[in-house]
């Protein structure tokens, strides 16, 4: 085991594919020598060379276009598009063409692309530079949507979306980027799909995803703690595929379920996972499902006013104890 941050995690994990398979790529603005606007990409220009790890105009949908016609001809291309919201200037590239080409030729035209960005809030970049964008991508059919929460999954899933025939959109959070954790020597793969218990419990689920994940396990630390609320708490990993199986068992054992994503609280994905849970899990429910999540706004710049946006530790465990109190 090595212990790695979450942005080294991302060169290590694009370094174990690009040795692995010659035709993996990488592309994406100051990716090369520069090592990425985030230093996410830092030694794969001096390793891999030129050829395969190239720098790119300042044009998302250049970028864009290019990785997947790179696709369409046998390369297995990973793109980087340096923050999550500019993937609205791409949306006709990837919502019409890279998602549909696959069904639309019968599965003649495969298109094996990653695209890689950085997401969500945390650094205090604003309105059009820190929005969480998964649930957007979780509604284009034919797109499957991975957000991982540690180094360890960073490494596993991206080898697996690299590997998979699929587009992924690939979000890599933020505010994680410092964060550190073991990753496992050798080749890493997580399967897409396939969701995490990181904590178990007996009186509520809690479903998170990316960086609500550690927010979520230490609410659940403090719910026990001081209130003797027990909860367990799932990381999605992917929310396409979605993996089902794992939140209804919970449930099953639990009774209550609370979701907390760092998304506008219209049509985000804890929407979907509580119409799945009411129409598949509905006689396992003894209360209401919980959403916690950001407000319907656009994320505010201000420090404090993004703190009071996004769920926090202290407003999970507020939201959490009153509800569980409340149901008793």
């Amino acid at each position: 085991m090595a212990e790695l941050t979450y942005r080294a995690a991302i060169a290590h994990a694009i370094a174990q594919e690009m040795d692995r398979d010659p035709n993996v790529v990488l592309i994406g603005e100051d990716v090369g020598a520069a090592g990425g606007v985030f230093k996410l990409t830092e030694g794969l220009y001096e390793r891999f060379g030129g050829d395969r790890v190239r720098d790119t105009p300042i044009s998302e949908q250049a970028i864009v276009g290019a990785a997947m016609g790179a696709a369409m001809t046998g390369l297995r291309p990973v793109a980087e598009l340096m923050f999550s919201d500019f993937f609205a200037v791409t949306w006709d590239m990837v919502a019409n063409q890279i998602a549909k080409s696959r069904y639309m030729t019968d599965g003649q035209v495969t298109i094996p692309l990653v695209l890689r960005t950085a997401n969500g809030a945390g650094l205090r970049f604003g309105a059009q530079h820190s929005q969480s964008i998964e649930s957007w991508a979780m509604a284009i059919p034919g797109l499957k949507v991975v957000a991982p929460s540690t180094p360890a999954d960073v490494v596993g899933l991206m080898a697996a979306a690299i590997r998979d025939d699929d587009p992924v959109i690939f979000c890599e959070h933020k505010a994680l980027f410092a964060a550190k954790g073991e990753v496992p020597d050798g080749e890493h793969v997580v399967p897409l799909g396939r969701a995490a218990i990181v904590r178990d419990g007996r009186d509520c689920t809690v479903v998170a995803l990316a960086a609500m994940v550690p927010k979520a396990v230490a609410a659940a630390e403090r719910l026990a703690a001081d209130h003797g609320i027990d909860a367990e708490v799932i990381d999605l990993r992917t929310l396409v595929p979605l993996d089902v199986d794992t939140v209804l068992a919970s449930v099953e054992k639990t009774s209550r379920i609370f979701t907390v994503e760092e998304n506008p609280r219209l049509l985000g994905w804890g929407a979907e996972i509580a119409a799945i849970v009411a129409d598949e899990g509905f006689w396992s429910l003894d209360a209401p499902i919980g959403r916690i999540t950001t407000p319907h706004i656009p994320l505010p710049s201000a420090s404090t006013l993004e703190d009071l946006a996004v769920p926090s530790e202290d407003r999970i465990v507020s939201e959490i104890r009153r509800r569980m109190e409340a149901a008793r």
